[in-house]
C-alpha cells in the first residue's frame, strides 16, 4: 500500500498552485509568474497527451517509468526538474517522481530509467526514484502530470530532497515549462 505525503492544507495549496499554475520568487521578496506551462514539448511514445498510460508503466504492470523526450528548451537553461504528480489522488496530491538538477543536453528518457546525473527526491511513497500510478480499484481514472521546469540554474539541493522544497527551488529559476499528461484507472 502507497503512502501519500501529509501536507498541511494551507501548504497543499500553495505547492498545487505553484505546480498546476507556477510561482517563484525573483529574490527580494519580490514575486515574478512563471512562464505558462506550454513553451515545452514533453510528449512519451507511449502514450499521447490526455491518453491514457499503458498497463506496463502501472502498478498493474511492469511499473517502468514511462519513456519522454523534450524539446524547445530555452538557450539559458542550465538544469532540468521533472516532477510526476497525482492531482487526483485521495487526499493530497500524490508526488509520483521527484528528479532534479539533470542536464538539458539530455532530451529523452527510455523507459525504465531516470535521466543521467539526476538526484532524486522523496516521492510520496517515501522513496527515490519511480513510483508508478496505481489508483484505487473503483476510482475514475486519474491524472498523472509529467511536469517539467527549464531552470536558469540547478537548485542546488542534496538527493532526497522533499517535493515541496524540489518545487520551491525549481520554481525561483525556472524560466520554461512543459506538461504531458496521462490517465490510467482500474
Amino acid at each position: 500500500m502507497l503512502q501519500t505525503l501529509r501536507i498541511p492544507p494551507l501548504t497543499a495549496c500553495v505547492l498545487a498552485a505553484a505546480v498546476l499554475t507556477g510561482c517563484g520568487s525573483s529574490g527580494g521578496g519580490a514575486h515574478k509568474p512563471l512562464p505558462p506551462p506550454g513553451n515545452i514539448k514533453v510528449t512519451s511514445s507511449a502514450f499521447a497527451q490526455g491518453g491514457t498510460i499503458p498497463k506496463r508503466y502501472t502498478c498493474d504492470g511492469a511499473g517502468l517509468s514511462p519513456p519522454l523526450a523534450w524539446r524547445r528548451l530555452p538557450d539559458a537553461t542550465r538544469s532540468l526538474v521533472l516532477v510526476v504528480l497525482d492531482p487526483d489522488a485521495p487526499g493530497p496530491t500524490f508526488f509520483h517522481w521527484v528528479i532534479y538538477d539533470f542536464s538539458p543536453n539530455q532530451r529523452e528518457v527510455a523507459a525504465g530509467e531516470s535521466p543521467r546525473g539526476a538526484a532524486a527526491g522523496e516521492n510520496s511513497a517515501g522513496k527515490a526514484g519511480w513510483t508508478p500510478p496505481c489508483p484505487p480499484k473503483g476510482n475514475s481514472p486519474h491524472r498523472y502530470v509529467f511536469r517539467l521546469f527549464a531552470d536558469s540554474k540547478p537548485t542546488d539541493l542534496a538527493a532526497g530532497a522533499a517535493p515541496s522544497d524540489v518545487l520551491a527551488a525549481a520554481g525561483t529559476h525556472s524560466i520554461a515549462q512543459g506538461t504531458l499528461t496521462g490517465r490510467y484507472g482500474r
